[in-house]
């Protein structure tokens, strides 16, 4: 087990950016296949449970934990050993998930109450396990390379578009068979438990060891992190206490998180905005007040696979530095513009065909995921390390404060429509 030298950033450092930005993504799947398979298998559970809104009422039992845990940890993230934080996240999703399906095996895929409860406490799981995996990451992101943090988020895209495609494929397969939505369900099940073992696996034992993310949390702790010492310590490096009293000497005074929050106010209330505007109308709307069409019960899935797709396209648009959106200014007006997406809803789905629908989702999905990285990738530039993960864990709380907004505005859609 080595020390570390803090003098050393030799080039060989920054080796194994290609392995980083596979094993982000991979780990920003993780943080949401197993939500997006709840919310894609959605059809399942309202068969199960009719008369329970299983769309709005899982988002809505899932964000409060979501929310809560998050202020929490990024209240103390500093005090917080990252590595723990993640590796926890993770494991949980894996229960929860392998939850799941215990419960759909036990009982032989019936509804009920009871089941239906079972069901919202592995969902709050799934909240408090977002909280600790995709707040911790972004945090640690935020410090390294922008192309880190975009793979990341665009792997939480991704899982929402893998999902929908299986989603699709396991309808055509299964839909005629016995059984067949039940056996789509578990399979979508196992593939999720499958992905959060594997992030179990790709961060305690792959990400950490990989020389430029060594690089990155070095320089953190250099600046006065300590969030980063469990990685660098997994990774071979450690610090003496001559070497902390050291660090401690020189590193920069950090911002507080208040001073950080004043500073990129903006930023936060972009995301803020974003998930307030998408959350109000996916996925709820979609399956509750868009009426019936030719697709019959594939329209929903349809709709959902099409934000998906175009919210995990989008997600790479802004690597193209020339229609990259930075300015401040330019980023809330584009975000704010996006409040006419309900009215154009509304009349889409009042007056209009499947065709517009599909397109105005598919537009949802673009601004979505192209607006999240390009102030996700802008908000740390200028911020030391600890200041960067400080930063990068208040940026998820508004983010989380945005989705429970909109999950809470969803049930707006239905005032009025018997649906009580």
């Amino acid at each position: 087990m080595s020390t570390m030298n803090l003098d050393d950033e030799t080039p060989h450092k920054l080796e194994g950016r290609g392995i980083a930005i596979v094993v982000c993504w991979i780990l920003g799947l993780g943080c949401l296949v197993a939500w997006n398979s709840m919310l894609t298998i959605g059809d399942y559970y309202y068969v199960l449970f009719p008369d329970y809104h299983p769309a709005r009422v899982l988002t809505l039992v899932y964000q409060p934990f979501a929310l809560g845990t998050m202020a929490l940890l990024a209240y103390k993230e500093s005090k917080i050993d990252t590595r723990k934080r993640n590796i926890a996240g993770y494991i949980l999703f894996f229960l929860c998930t392998l939850g799941l399906i215990v419960v759909d095996i036990a009982s032989s895929g019936k509804g009920g109450i009871v089941n239906y409860i079972c069901i919202c406490v592995f969902v709050a799981g799934f909240g408090v396990a977002d909280a600790h995996a995709q707040g911790g990451m972004v945090g640690d992101l935020a410090f390294m390379k922008p192309e880190f943090i975009q793979s990341f988020f665009a792997g939480l895209a991704a899982s929402g578009a893998l999902t929908s495609g299986l989603r699709l494929i396991t309808k055509a397969a299964f839909d005629k068979s016995s059984n067949g939505l039940r056996k789509g369900t578990m399979l979508f099940l196992a593939i999720a438990t499958f992905f959060e073992f594997l992030c179990i696996f790709l961060y305690a034992f792959v990400f950490a060891k990989l020389p430029i993310v060594k690089y990155y949390r070095a320089k953190a702790a250099r600046e006065g992190s300590k969030t980063v010492a469990s990685d660098l310590a997994a990774a071979g490096i450690e610090t003496d206490a001559n070497q902390r009293a050291e660090i401690e000497a020189k590193a920069p005074d950090r911002l507080s998180n208040k001073q950080l929050l004043i500073k990129k106010l903006d930023y936060a209330l972009d995301l803020f905005f974003i998930y307030v505007l998408t959350l109000s109308i996916f996925p709820g709307f979609l399956y509750e007040n868009t009426g019936t069409h030719s697709l019959g019960s594939w329209y929903p899935l349809v709709l959902i696979a099409m934000y998906n797709v175009w919210d995990f396209i989008a997600r790479y648009i802004p690597l193209i530095e020339c229609i990259k959106l930075e300015s401040r200014k330019w980023l809330m007006i584009v975000i704010l513009s996006r409040c006419l997406f309900v009215p154009a809803f509304y009349f889409t789905a009042k007056y209009g065909d499947q065709g517009w629908m599909i397109l105005l989702i598919s537009w949802l999905g673009l601004t979505n995921g192209y607006l999240t990285v390009c102030v996700m990738t802008v908000a740390p530039k200028g911020c030391s390390g600890p200041e960067a993960n400080a930063l990068g864990n208040i940026m998820v709380v508004f983010l989380l404060g945005g989705i429970f907004l909109g999950v809470a505005l969803d049930w707006l859609w239905i005032i009025g429509n018997g649906s009580f």
